[in-house]
Parts: structure tokens; C-alpha cells; sequence
């Protein structure tokens, strides 16, 4: 059924609607969980679900593969965004036949943002130019099948005469092109966005509006949607209301939540004919579902049917459901639908569907170029990019490519440690101290429900040239306690981490409730991340012209750099995570030769088949020094020791 079908009958029976956007995870562990929680969430009632497509189409088969199943399984109304980014003609023939075939009826018709590593959008050959030209082209082919949405921006009010003026007739051209539904950009400037819709009508546009609502889930992540993704204006009524719980993710939601259901009321309550709401959920469940029932907007009989339990072909792979709930699946589903209600960042769980939140909207620099080369200058040298990133662990600087904010106050614990790093090479983008059993309400450290405890191991991430990560590994190894991945731009990954299983690296200890884990370190995830972190290292030197010396230094370091993650898993030692680093600054010469991770990872695959490895570390006989790897073959009771 088309979107503008149902909202007629909406509006013809005087009720309420509402719809829920998703984006294609990043993982396999990801989509599957997302699956189950469409599903559940499915009996909120929303009218239709819409699926994103990646900037560049990257995820392109997922949200095919994902509209599918929730128009066909799932058997909720969907519609398919489509974008012109790296689509010529053909792949958009195919694209909605495929839609087609899954009996989706709806297409929300966008120009997308430049592909991964462009600085400008440029159509492809056969392809699109304008997001009218996209809009024309499916009304052609296809007539009326598809109801074509189209996106609209009420922050273009706030924009001088005649921009607003031209933002509002390339709208009108895509109306007149055949587009019969507007989607809004998220927004939390009620009177602005009531501003634009009359403007709306005064121009001519009659067909409906759908506007985008953002629930309020932490604070960092409020401020990151509104500002990264899309940069809107945030009212100061906002910011008053929130900055002084920012520590607080449950007071902050809860704020949040009363505060974008006051804006619906309004909007509801307008005489500019909306009946209808499109919660942007990024994956998440309990901040839409807490709206809703802050806005007592009860799911409808006729709407919720009862499903049984659907083996959608992603679940059939599923290892995760504990044995105890073999006959009890939905009783599994429904503890854990809260299981990421802290959303994850970019070191957190991949089975989460909101894993890596912003992929789904596109990887991009905060910042435009002009702001960028103001802010981070034009180096010609390592040092002078060295520079930059120790300027921004003492607070001399507001922001890098990695950190689109200011660093946290926490990190001025270790400001000094990290300013150090950097100097010596290695460019930190992410960090945090360890911690132990500080109270929930520590101004500095503090998270989640008050009266609890939190409790974090120190970890750092970093990019390392080839040369110095060999000589610092030798250095790591020697600890027992710490952990650590390495990968490259090709996805080749090495970890002295013989279990399978992901590192907690945060938790929380809180009345009435389990510990909550919300950040962890596992080889998925930060395989999933390695992606967006080698691209804003590119869109970093982009921002410079084609041949300067700033292009050609970052991305030549970006060609060859390896990107680190480290755990040290002992939280009662805040400072040894940096030990190894200070060590390797000292000089080699007054400790053993060792070998370097790259001979390491070829004694490990030589190892015998089947083996346990039990550890590696340095050892010196007389002058001479080795690197043995000790392990143990299973299924020959051999106890092996390689040395190289």
C-alpha cells in the first residue's frame, strides 16, 4: 500500500500515524539483531518503516535485501530510500525492479552526498545529476506504481531571501517532477519548522509533509545527530535543559524525551494539516518507544497483528541465544530489546543494529573546507601534524577529523601522557583513562543512573607508521596485561588475543539493575570502524588541492599507516597502558634486539595446526635475543616452543 494511501485514511478516520526509519548495520550479527528488532518493534505501530541507502551505495544490497524482508516477512509497509550517488541508470533499473518484486510501493528519491573519498558530488556516466532528474526518471518508467518521496529542509528558513527563495522552488520542481510526499530533514526548532510549511503552502506545494523526529538518547549523541549529521539549529531552550545532566544518560533522556514530545504536541496541534510522525530510530528502541508513550499514542488493534516466531534466513545462523530460552524465543527478544540502551560508539558491540550509527547516513568531515583549513592549517610536514594533534589533547584545539568535539574532561587526567604520544608518532584518536569504581555522578567520569559505580579500563587508538609500530610491539608483548589489534587499510589483522570474545572496556554497577556493559573491544567491530577511519583520514587531505604538499603528506601517511587499538586490562594501574610507548622512547639499545610483528605473525601461522597459543614474549639467551611463541597442539599432547 502506498505511504500517501495510508496517510489519506489517517486523516480521512481523524488519527494519529507514525513511521520508523532504519539504516542497513554494518555487520552480519548486526543485521540479523536488527531483524528481530523491527520486528518487536513493529507492534508500536508505526504505518511504514523507510530504509536508508548509503551514501556511494555502499550498503546498497543490504537495504535491498532489508526492504525485502520487512515488506515480505515481516509484512510491515516500507519504503526504499535511492539515492544518484555512484547510480548510473542500469543499477537504478535494478534497484526498483527489486522493489518491485518485494511488493515495496514507496521510493524516497534523494541526490545522496559525494562517494566515499570525494570532496564534490559528480554524477556518474548514465547516471543522474539533480535529485529531480531521479524523480522524472522513476515516473517515466514506472507511472504511478511508486509513491516518490522527496526530501525537504526546514532549516532553509533560517537562510537570507533569496536562498531561501531558490532552496524553495528546487523543491517545487521536484513536486512538479512527480514527487507526492516531502520527508523532513530532523529538526527541534518547532517554530521554524511551522514557519516553512506555511511557506510551503504559500508557494504551491500542497502534497503532504512527514516530519523528521529525533528522539533524545545521551547527550554526546544529541549533540553528534544534530550537529554531524544534520546540522540544524538546536534551540538554547535545548541546551539549557540538558547540559547540566550531560553525565547522566537516564536523566538526560528523560529530559529529552518530555522535551521533542512537547514539540510533536505542537506540531499536531498546528493548523498545517500534519497528523503524522517519522521517528529517525538509528537502530534503537527504548527512545522511540518512550516518546511514544510519552505522547500516549497507543498502538492501534487493527493496526498490530499478532506474529508468530519468523525464521527469516538471516536468524537461521544466529549462535548467540543462550540454551535456556530454546522454546522461549520472543521471551529472549524482549530481554533484550534494552541490551544497547546506551547507544555503542565506535569501540562498541557489532551485534548491535545501532553499530556504527553514522554509516547509515554517510562518513563525512564535520567541518567545511574553508573551517577545516582554518582550523587545522596547511602542513607540509609529519611534525606539523604531530603539532595538531598534541595542540588538541591540551584543549589548544577544537577538533580533529576522528573528534568532531572538543576532547572530554576526562582526558585531561592523561592529556599529558597523550601529548607525549603524539609528539613521538602516534597519532591518538580516541582514549580514555582507566577508572575504578568511581561514583555514577562524578562530574568527570560519571554516566548512567546515580547511586551507582563505573568502572573503565585504560585504552587508546591510534595510527602508526609501519617503521615505529615494529618497534613498539616488541615492547607491548611484554605485558601480560595488555591487549591489542592492528589493522591496515586492506583489512589485515593481527592481535595477540587468543579468545573470541569481545573485551569490556566500560561498565557500571547500579541499583536495582544488572551491570550494564556499554562499550566493548572485538575484532568486528573495530574492523567494521577501520573503514570510516582510514576515510576521514582521506577526506582530511581532500579538503587540500590535487597535488598540494598537505594532500600528498596525509594521504600518503593514510596509504601506509596501521591503525591500533590498545586495552590494558589491569584498572587498579592507570598509567602502565603508556609504559611501553615511554620505553620504546628511551631506546632499544639498552634492552634485547627483538623480532619484529610481521615475523611474529609468520611463526604463529607456522605454528602446528590445531594449536593453543599460550603466549608470546622476548627472552634472551647469553648476547643472543628470540621472540618464542609457547603453545600447545591438542590433538598431539605436543608442548611446542618457536623461536626466531
Amino acid at each position: 500500500m502506498k505511504i500517501s494511501q495510508k496517510i489519506q485514511q489517517s486523516t480521512k478516520e481523524g488519527k494519529t500515524w507514525w513511521s520508523f526509519e532504519y539504516f542497513p548495520p554494518r555487520t552480519e550479527q548486526g543485521l540479523q539483531n536488527l531483524l528481530d528488532r523491527i520486528e518487536r518493534m513493529r507492534a508500536l505501530g508505526p504505518e511504514f518503516v523507510d530504509i536508508t541507502w548509503n551514501a556511494g551505495g555502499r550498503t546498497s544490497d543490504l537495504t535491498a535485501e532489508l526492504v525485502k524482508t520487512c515488506q515480505s516477512t515481516i509484512a510491515v509497509e516500507t519504503c526504499m530510500h535511492l539515492t544518484c550517488t555512484n547510480m548510473p541508470s542500469e543499477k537504478v533499473d535494478i534497484a526498483l525492479r527489486e522493489a518491485k518484486l518485494s511488493g515495496c510501493r514507496n521510493i524516497l528519491a534523494l541526490r545522496g552526498d559525494p562517494p566515499a573519498g570525494k570532496d564534490d558530488w559528480e554524477a556518474v556516466e548514465g547516471g543522474f545529476e539533480h535529485g529531480v532528474d531521479l524523480v522524472r526518471y522513476i515516473r517515466k518508467e514506472y507511472g504511478d506504481y511508486f509513491d516518490i518521496a522527496v526530501a525537504g529542509y526546514p532549516q532553509t528558513q533560517s537562510l537570507p531571501p533569496e536562498e531561501r527563495a531558490q532552496e524553495m522552488q528546487y523543491l517545487k520542481e521536484k513536486v512538479e517532477a512527480g514527487a507526492n510526499i516531502i520527508f523532513t530533514q530532523m529538526f527541534y526548532d518547532c517554530d521554524m519548522f511551522i514557519d516553512w510549511v506555511h511557506a510551503l503552502r504559500a508557494a504551491g506545494i500542497v502534497v503532504p509533509v512527514v516530519p523528521g523526529i529525533m528522539p533524545i538518547q545521551t547527550w554526546n549523541g544529541f549533540l553528534r545527530a544534530a550537529t554531524a549529521i544534520a546540522r540544524t539549529i538546536i534551540p538554547q531552550s535545548y541546551l539549557d535543559a540538558l547540559e547540566p545532566y550531560k553525565n547522566n544518560d537516564e536523566k538526560v533522556r528523560e529530559i529529552g524525551t518530555k522535551l521533542v514530545a512537547d514539540m510533536c504536541r505542537r506540531i499536531l496541534a498546528a493548523p498545517i494539516g500534519i497528523q503524522g510522525l517519522h521517528f529517525y530510530t538509528m537502530n534503537l528502541e527504548r527512545g522511540t518507544r518512550l516518546l511514544l508513550e510519552e505522547l500516549n499514542l497507543v498502538p492501534r488493534v487493527e493496526t498490530v497483528k499478532p506474529l508468530p516466531w519468523l525464521s527469516y534466513p538471516c536468524s537461521a545462523v544466529r549462535n548467540i541465544r543462550p540454551i535456556f530460552w530454546a522454546n522461549r524465543t520472543q521471551s529472549y527478544l524482549s530481554r533484550t530489546e534494552d541490551w544497547d540502551e546506551y547507544p555503542n560508539g565506535r569501540f562498541g558491540d557489532s551485534r548491535s543494529p545501532a553499530y556504527g550509527e553514522l554509516d547509515g547516513y554517510g562518513v563525512s568531515l564535520k567541518q567545511t573546507k574553508e573551517d577545516a583549513i582554518k582550523l587545522w592549517g596547511q602542513p607540509t610536514t609529519f611534525k606539523e601534524i604531530t603539532t595538531l594533534f598534541e595542540k588538541f589533547c591540551w584543549s589548544q584545539l577544537s577538533a580533529l577529523p576522528w573528534s568532531d568535539q572538543p576532547v572530554l574532561s576526562e582526558t585531561s587526567i592523561i592529556a599529558e601522557n597523550l601529548a607525549r604520544l603524539n609528539s613521538l608518532g602516534f597519532l591518538t584518536i580516541n582514549s580514555q583513562p582507566a577508572v575504578n569504581g568511581v561514583r555514577s555522578d562524578d562530574k568527570t567520569f560519571g554516566w548512567g543512573p546515580s547511586n551507582g559505580y563505573v568502572y573503565q579500563k585504560a585504552y587508546l587508538e591510534f595510527f602508526a607508521s609501519p617503521d615505529l609500530l615494529d618497534a613498539l610491539i616488541p615492547h607491548i608483548e611484554r605485558d601480560t596485561e595488555i591487549n591489542y589489534y592492528v589493522i591496515n587499510k586492506g583489512g589485515d589483522l593481527r592481535t595477540n588475543t587468543t579468545s573470541e570474545g569481545p573485551i569490556a572496556v566500560t561498565w557500571g554497577v547500579f541499583p536495582g539493575k544488572e551491570v550494564i556493559q556499554p562499550t566493548i573491544v572485538e575484532a568486528i567491530s573495530f574492523m567494521a570502524w577501520k573503514d570510516e577511519a582510514y576515510e576521514l583520514g582521506y577526506q582530511w587531505a581532500n579538503i587540500y588541492e590535487p597535488g598540494s604538499p598537505s594532500r600528498k603528506l596525509i594521504s600518503d601517511f593514510m596509504d601506509h599507516a596501521f591503525l591500533v587499538n590498545i586495552v590494558h586490562n589491569d584498572f587498579h594501574q592507570p598509567n602502565m597502558i603508556f609504559a611501553p610507548f615511554f620505553k620504546l622512547e628511551e631506546g632499544s639499545a639498552s634492552g634485547p634486539p627483538t623480532a619484529t610483528p610481521s615475523s611474529l605473525m609468520a611463526m604463529r601461522t607456522n605454528s602446528p595446526p590445531s594449536c593453543r597459543i599460550s603466549h608470546s614474549r622476548a627472552y634472551t639467551f647469553g648476547s643472543a635475543a628470540y621472540i618464542c611463541t609457547i603453545g600447545f597442539n591438542p590433538r598431539t599432547y605436543f608442548l611446542f616452543v618457536i623461536c626466531d
